[in-house]
């Protein structure tokens, strides 16, 4: 009876002991068979280069630090640790800069932080944080136009408004007159002003706040270059470039000119910078913009609520959706490389001027979770606008798509902020982070998730795209990336109600096994011999 006691109690110990290391080996800590759900303990692959994920980040609205109600610079760094763990590398600033508006588009002083946002130590203070986390951290960078209220502009017009009957501006008493479009005379035009009180009249493409510069001015440009210097040397690791088709509205040629300077300047300064311009066009259009040099420019082709990942979501009577999502993305990939084969897409869903995905996809929270796949998975530099991992709410007005970042209900957690006065009130559909954070099923993990794949595997984001021509099934999206000699393959499947096998042979395409899978629901992908099986919105990465 002992010895039966003694081997039932060995027996039990085995017992346990093998369900403590299947455990360990599903968390990726063991052995017990390697399973496909292992993917999430793969190491990531990290390279130190300008191929990242990037989060843009609106500092008014996305943590305030000292109860004004105001984001502030010491806020996001109070908010560094989340940035990491969703696992960017990079964050995109909009415009720090002091100014008039809660926008801040309108640039008074170059050289100086918004009081608003903190001081130029607490700025120094989140560049040595993010060096410490490998986050490059890039500024938008306001070339195209100033405030009204910069020295510039003010110096110019009261020198305008002093000259006499006939005399005509001389920018040897003036240099600031030349750095402007001034002309005698009312143009008629809508988007040009009368300066003060005198007989001249500027241009102001977007406001009469924001006078557009003449880029004519070597003057004004070697202003710019003192300010692009100023801020490399503060670490910045390059820039954002707002509204460069703007330089010279409708004609790019001139635009590529003055991209090409800024460049030029740049890369002189710091080879490792990294830029990335916003010339809102159609591909075709913007694509010519490459020839500058300039790193990057967004890919409007996949954005907003007409592009390509809406249309491939909400547009589903077209029964060939994913393959027209597949050919869309090696059609991007070789108009830009028809400019410059080195170019870094920049793709993106949604940024500040566009309403948020959630409504663009009528709040249905398996299609904003496929969209995160979408848009993050593709080649390039993928941008991911604040609150978008989260499911944020915002419409309508430019105000609303800038509404603070949802952290909680909870009001006693610090960090909300008020938002910008004229925003209307936000009734959010799904939690705010800090609740999203502990549901694995949440539209935040899934962001987690898909950034997690996209670090792990270098060619998600350097890869040359290919299209698997013989997977022929509608749903399907079936493409290779090939970088630095090695091959992966992406299948997503985009039906949002059936499951899928897809066939792909092991010994044809030199894959082996599953290097990681997402589902909407959380359906495992499962590889079988060459048989793939793909629950509803899923994709999975062969390698």
């Amino acid at each position: 009876m002992r010895e039966r006691k003694k081997h039932g109690a060995l027996r039990g110990l085995r017992f346990l002991a093998l369900l403590l290391a299947c455990s360990l080996a599903a968390a990726g800590l063991s052995g017990c068979g390697k399973k496909t759900s292992d993917w999430r303990s793969r190491e990531v692959q990290s390279i130190d280069d300008n191929y990242r994920t990037w989060y843009e980040i609106f500092v008014y609205s996305f943590c305030d630090s000292n109860g004004d109600g105001i984001g502030d610079l010491q806020g996001v760094i109070s908010k560094l640790d989340y940035i990491q763990e969703l696992g960017f590398n990079g964050i995109w600033l909009m415009p720090i800069m002091p100014s008039t508006t809660y926008h801040k588009y309108d640039v008074k002083d170059y050289m100086k932080i918004d009081p608003e946002y903190g001081t130029m130590e607490d700025f120094d203070a989140l560049m040595a944080e993010c060096e410490k986390r490998g986050i490059k951290v890039i500024l938008d960078l306001v070339l195209n136009h100033t405030s009204s209220k910069h020295p510039w502009f003010v110096q110019a017009k009261e020198y305008l408004e002093s000259l006499g009957e006939g005399q005509e501006p001389s920018a040897e008493e003036c240099p600031y007159v030349g750095y402007y479009n001034f002309v005698k005379g009312n143009p008629s035009s809508t988007t040009w002003y009368q300066a003060g009180t005198s007989g001249y009249y500027y241009e102001g493409g977007f406001w009469s706040e924001m006078p557009d510069v003449n880029f004519e001015s070597e003057a004004l440009r070697r202003e710019f270059e003192a300010v692009i210097d100023f801020w490399l040397e503060k670490g910045v690791g390059g820039f954002r470039l707002d509204a460069v088709k703007e330089f010279y509205s409708g004609n790019p040629t001139k635009n590529i000119e003055v991209l090409r300077w800024v460049n030029d300047y740049v890369k002189a300064a710091d080879p490792d910078a990294y830029m990335v311009g916003e010339a809102w066009e159609g591909l075709n259009v913007y694509a010519q913009y490459y020839e500058s040099g300039i790193d990057s420019f967004f890919n409007f082709e996949f954005g907003d609520s007409n592009g390509r990942i809406v249309k491939t979501l909400v547009f589903t009577g077209d029964v060939n959706n994913a393959q027209a999502y597949a050919k869309e993305l090696v059609k991007a990939q070789n108009t830009i490389r028809k400019y410059r084969e080195d170019a870094i897409d920049a793709p993106f869903f949604i940024n500040h001027d566009m309403g948020r995905a959630a409504g663009c996809l009528r709040y249905d929270e398996r299609k904003i979770k496929m969209s995160a796949a979408l848009n993050v998975l593709m080649s390039g530099s993928a941008f991911v606008y604040y609150g978008e991992e989260i499911g944020m709410t915002g419409s309508g007005k430019d105000e609303n798509k800038r509404a603070p970042m949802f952290w909680t209900t909870d009001s006693r957690i610090s960090g909300m902020t008020n938002g910008p006065a004229d925003m209307e009130p936000q009734e959010h559909r799904f939690a705010g982070a800090l609740d999203q954070m502990k549901d694995p099923k949440s539209i935040y993990s899934f962001y987690k998730d898909t950034i997690l794949l996209r670090n792990q595997n270098p060619e998600i984001a350097r890869g040359t795209v290919a299209r698997l021509e013989e997977i022929t099934d509608g749903d399907i999206a079936a493409i290779s990336k090939e970088y630095d000699g090695k091959k992966i393959y992406l299948l997503y499947n985009l039906s949002e109600t059936e499951s899928k096998q897809v066939k792909l042979s092991k010994s044809q395409y030199g894959y082996s096994e599953i290097a990681g899978w997402l589902s909407v629901d959380g359906e495992e992908v499962k590889l079988s011999g060459d048989t793939v099986t793909l629950p509803s919105y899923s994709v999975v990465v062969l390698r």
